[in-house]
């Protein structure tokens, strides 16, 4: 059980995010919805209450595509929170074309992998002042098409949309590994997971609608946005996972990943990387 515990879940007005804010409120949870639009934010939030029977959400907001708003929200959590207990970093984007955030990031990299490894890092002062704290990756078996290269890092040449979503999904693994390493000794945990095949609006444009008559087509095919989330609320609230830390997960159990997601050498490119591109420093995140 979550009861006094705080969450905070990115995208969860949506999908997954959604699903698992209901299943942890219903354990006690207070839920923290990292949003990026207020109003969706808002209406996602009444509807949680609803479904969960629990008052315990707010919302706070965050576009994984701008540097700044992730450190305005990081500062909103440390403010209002005296501590995190779990952090769920659940928000995806898949582009059909090749876009850049705010900060100049091919989309994908930029939110999927690179918002995520700052908002991580500035919560973590919040995390280490939790009884257990725990990050939580949602990350995707198509990451074993996936790839990092310091050369293109942002696929300039030769973008397609699967190589972009496979490569962000490889980073949260690799991310997740390293963080876990870093994270030995103290009473945080990092773990990731494979979701399996979701019926989210992920693909679809909400602008022109695109891919709407695809995605209405394959939904049998597709897990529930609750079966989706299962292995996420299973990895933030289980006593069963207390001590585990550096595991990727599919299904509740831990699964094969990749060659290069074990690749401790293109962990540590990754995370200088990663720390270049957003600016983090050390200092931010004390006692590291």
């Amino acid at each position: 059980m979550l009861r006094h515990k705080t969450v905070l879940i990115t995208g969860a007005n949506t999908g997954m995010g959604h699903a698992a804010a209901i299943a942890l409120a219903k354990q006690g949870a207070h839920i923290i919805m990292a949003c990026r639009n207020e109003a969706r934010g808002m209406q996602a939030l009444e509807t949680a209450k609803e479904r969960s029977g629990s008052q315990a959400f707010e919302l706070v907001l965050c576009d994984l595509g701008d540097l700044a708003s992730i450190h305005q929200c990081a500062e909103a959590v440390r403010r209002r929170h005296h501590r995190l207990d779990v952090l769920l970093n659940n928000a995806g984007v898949v582009s059909l074309k090749r876009t850049e955030t705010t900060d100049g990031f091919e989309a994908m990299m930029g939110v999927n992998h690179l918002g995520h490894f700052l908002l991580t890092n500035l919560l973590l002062p919040s995390l280490m002042l939790a009884e257990q704290g725990r990050v939580v990756t949602v990350s995707s078996g198509a990451h074993k098409i996936g790839r990092f290269k310091l050369e293109d890092p942002f696929l300039k040449k030769g973008f397609t949309v699967w190589q972009g979503y496979a490569n962000s999904k490889l980073a949260n693994i690799l991310f997740t590994k390293k963080l876990a390493t870093r994270l030995k000794g103290t009473k945080v945990t990092a773990n990731c997971l494979h979701p399996g095949a979701v019926s989210t609006d992920i693909g679809v444009n909400r602008g022109s609608g695109f891919g709407k008559s695809v995605h209405r087509l394959l939904r049998p095919f597709f897990l529930t946005s609750e079966q989706g989330a299962d292995t996420a609320v299973y990895l933030a609230s289980s006593e069963e996972v207390a001590s585990i830390s550096g595991e990727y997960y599919y299904r509740r159990k831990p699964a094969s990943s990749s060659k290069l997601a074990q690749d401790d050498q293109l962990a540590d490119k990754l995370w200088a990387w990663s720390q270049e591109q957003t600016g983090w420093t050390e200092e931010e995140s004390s006692p590291f």
